[in-house]
């Protein structure tokens, strides 16, 4: 597997202070005349936002400082995949603050983290395919709309080095779906799909920087059979994303008696609780809670929050609940698709409410805790909040990890309302259509 960070759409990534072990830190890039990266909005999240912005600092310096009144791009160009593919090489195994930087409890690199890399990537990437290479027009703003799935395949190690690929795999009328891998493997010969220890599919959308209003973006064409599957399967899941947009489903016959089975438990822990099933827990009693005012140091170039940053506060919350709920460390499994519904402006207050949804016991090797994220955007002073982002994370337990604690076992997750019991069979009803 090739490995080397010397192509030119590689980017390395270093750690910004020297190692106690290493005299001699990493030489960084002259910026010259530049506005020092330092002083960039969003620098404060991780090396690799550094890495990304000085790699592309002339598009973003566009960015940050359009012409007035400069016109829209006039003309669409058609690009490949191969001209957005980028790839962020950490140097991980050498590196000792990058990899103190990304190390978990458990040796293992930070996910939260990660994901922020994630959508940093992808933000890059759709840039480099929208950008008309005119510095005359305005550019257009691109933000994250959605996140198909994130998938962990095997566990990542802080010790190794690692690396990100992505590239855009389909584009609609103004959105773009990019697919990102995270490669890590101990053998330089392993075959690159045995190396793949993650995948995520991005969606952005295009806006007029001016009118706010949606905008074409560049088409796209795809040249190897790869790339026209991707392409394909991208489609399908476009129309498929199209044909959900509908308002609150209604029951069947057969769904209202799953509804009322799901809820008989949990009346009997609500009106007869010594009698309840000591299997069994109340969803309510799994929730957890965040809150943070969102801070100019977490802002993208459009001043906006980033969206890999609320993913990270998403997921930190997540592991917490499941590590609270499971009594074990849980192990990450992956991210259902997500929308970001409405955008997270600095100063807003964002409070965060997570509780285990469902549990799936039936392969008790590897039970699965399904547990969801909600994010709101709350505003004190106008007694409003309004839902910017919903998030399901899996987790599951390690198998030594259980073997260790006698006695481990999992609760079942019940309803005490029928909104409750709803949000449940929805979401079993969709991870059994997605498996």
């Amino acid at each position: 597997m090739d490995f080397n960070c010397a192509s030119p759409k590689t980017i390395p990534v270093f750690s910004t202070f020297s190692s106690p072990f290493d005299s001699s830190p990493p030489d960084s890039t002259s910026t010259g005349n530049r506005k020092p990266i330092s002083l960039w909005p969003g620098m404060y999240h991780s090396p690799v936002t550094d890495a990304l912005w000085e790699a592309r600092s002339k598009i973003f310096e566009r960015l940050l400082d359009p012409p007035k009144d400069a016109p829209p791009q006039s003309e669409l160009l058609t690009r490949t995949p191969s001209q957005s593919r980028t790839s962020i090489f950490y140097n991980l195994s050498s590196d000792y603050i990058l990899r103190e930087q990304y190390r978990d409890p458990w040796n293992e690199v930070r996910i939260g983290k990660l994901l922020e890399d994630l959508d940093a990537l992808a933000g890059t990437i759709s840039v480099k395919h929208c950008s008309d290479d005119d510095s005359t027009t305005r550019p257009l703003l691109l933000v994250t709309a959605a996140v198909d799935k994130i998938v962990l395949k095997k566990a990542i190690s802080v010790d190794i080095d690692l690396k990100i690929v992505g590239s855009v795999i389909w584009v609609g009328t103004s959105s773009i779906e990019i697919q990102l891998e995270v490669i890590q493997s101990k053998n330089e010969n392993s075959d690159v799909s045995d190396s793949v220890a993650l995948t995520a599919n991005f969606i952005f959308v295009a806006r007029d920087s001016k009118t706010g209003k949606a905008a074409v973006v560049n088409r796209l064409s795809p040249e190897t059979e790869c790339e026209k599957f991707l392409f394909e399967e991208a489609e399908a899941r476009s129309k498929l994303r199209k044909k959900k947009r509908v308002g609150r489903r209604e029951f069947d016959n057969e769904e209202i008696k799953r509804l009322e089975v799901l809820l008989a438990e949990g009346r009997i822990f609500c009106d007869m609780p010594a009698l309840a099933d000591r299997d069994s827990i109340l969803l309510k009693d799994t929730r957890l809670e965040n809150a943070l005012i969102c801070q100019p140091q977490q802002r993208n170039i459009h001043g906006r929050i980033f969206g890999g940053f609320l993913m990270h506060r998403a997921f930190e919350l997540a592991f917490s609940t499941a590590y609270a709920f499971a009594g074990l460390v849980p192990c990450f499994l992956e991210v259902d698709h997500v929308d970001f519904l409405r955008p997270v402006d600095v100063g807003d207050f964002l409070r965060l409410t997570s509780c285990v949804l469902y549990t799936e016991l039936e392969n008790l090797d590897q039970p699965s805790i399904n547990v969801e994220v909600v994010a709101h955007v709350t505003r004190p002073e106008i007694r409003s909040s309004e839902v910017s982002n919903t998030f399901h994370f899996s987790f599951t337990v390690r198998p030594e990890a259980k073997a260790e604690k006698n006695g481990f076992r999992i609760r079942k997750v019940v309803p005490a309302t029928e909104e409750e019991a709803r949000r449940i069979l929805e979401r079993m009803d969709a991870d059994m259509l997605r498996q």
